[in-house]
């Protein structure tokens, strides 16, 4: 039987961007992950715990946006603006 991972666990595979979900950083999450069900009493099951991990590895990695798509669709913008203010003087 394989090992189901803790909420913890699960927790610091995102936060450490390793399911490909956010970059490598601790999430600011007033209730992080598992904390508004421990808090019910309600603490996630291990089935529960397993699919959650399962979704996690299922998921493809999100590639960041590459620096300079993000140069010329800011240069694009700033023309489109342009040419928008002469058009409407």
């Amino acid at each position: 039987m394989t090992q189901v991972p803790t909420t913890d666990q699960i927790r610091n595979a995102i936060d450490s961007g390793a399911t490909g979900e956010k970059v490598a950083f601790p999430d600011p999450a007033a209730a992080p992950l598992g904390t508004d069900a421990e808090a019910g009493g309600n603490t996630p099951t291990r089935a529960e715990r397993a699919m959650e991990a399962q979704a996690r590895i299922e998921q493809p990695p999100r590639v960041p946006p590459n620096g300079v798509a993000i140069y010329l669709a800011a240069i694009a913008a700033v023309g489109a603006m342009i040419v928008l203010m002469s058009v409407i003087h």
